[in-house]
């Protein structure tokens, strides 16, 4: 059986809140986009997962795919037959599109239908809460708003199907820890359930990614990156995540002409 995690982009994200756990408090618009891994599971003697695609430098058991077939097999008793996992990676780490995230919670919709487990979404969506923070995102992969660490997910009107989606992908890895070290939290004044009435070109006045000024000044490319999407005629430009990723939604049919390696998303 045969998937293709995607990866998803934020539209505004905003650190509101320190919490008590040592985690934070956030508020995003987690937009998905066709930018795919492969993921496929297949019978065989024992499990194993198998790479290709972009190197990985980690350990099997902190693969998120890995965590998802062993978390399922816990919580179904057993139930999951031994397989192998072949997991090809087009989206890069550390960008800040969620690839690892989708890879998990694809895995646990791919084992729960395999398996004929019948867990529903809810139930998917919490397990996928114990994997990582985005995660549950990725089980309903609609457009929604996610509060509290991202796992508080509400259905947004928003739809950009009539724009073209890019993705620049400097090849730079973002330490989370290091954007969060330059944050100072605080409210995010927005009305997110309006923002899919307003005309795309006026986010810029409305929406910011708390991550920016401090990762832009580690890795000034990044404003450049930004400044050249504007320039090449995107109606909206920012960050995605925590970076490195940056994109620029533009008029359906219009194409950045940028010296570097991108994503278009129609």
């Amino acid at each position: 059986m045969l998937c293709f995690p995607n990866a998803k982009i934020n539209l505004g994200l905003y650190v509101t809140a320190k919490r008590t756990d040592g985690f934070h408090d956030l508020e995003s618009i987690f937009y998905p986009v066709p930018f795919r891994d492969v993921l496929e599971v297949v019978p065989a003697a024992t499990t194993d997962l198998h790479l290709s695609g972009r190197t990985i430098d980690a350990p099997r058991e902190s693969n998120l795919a890995w965590k998802a077939y062993e978390l399922l097999q816990q919580h179904s008793h057993g139930s999951l037959p031994p397989l192998d996992i072949f997991l090809h990676k087009a989206i890069p780490a550390g960008a800040g599109l969620g690839g690892g995230s989708a890879d998990a919670a694809f895995m646990l919709r791919l084992l729960n239908d395999y398996a004929q487990l019948g867990i529903s979404q809810e139930v998917l969506a919490h397990l996928a809460a114990q994997l990582g923070s985005d995660c549950p995102f990725f089980i309903y992969n609609q457009p929604m708003l996610g509060k509290g660490r991202g796992e508080i997910l509400q259905p947004v009107n928003l739809d950009l199907s009539a724009y073209s989606i890019q993705i620049v992908l400097p090849g730079l890895h973002i330490s989370t820890a290091q954007a969060f070290a330059g944050i100072t939290p605080q409210a995010a004044a927005i009305d997110w359930q309006a923002l899919g009435n307003t005309p795309v070109a006026q986010w810029n006045e409305l929406l910011r990614n708390d991550f920016e000024p401090t990762v832009f000044k580690q890795e000034p490319l990044l404003q450049e990156i930004k400044t050249s999407l504007y320039e090449a005629g995107a109606l909206y430009a920012a960050m995605s995540g925590t970076g490195s990723a940056i994109f620029g939604i533009f008029k359906k049919g219009e194409k950045a002409n940028l010296k570097l390696d991108y994503f278009y998303a129609a």
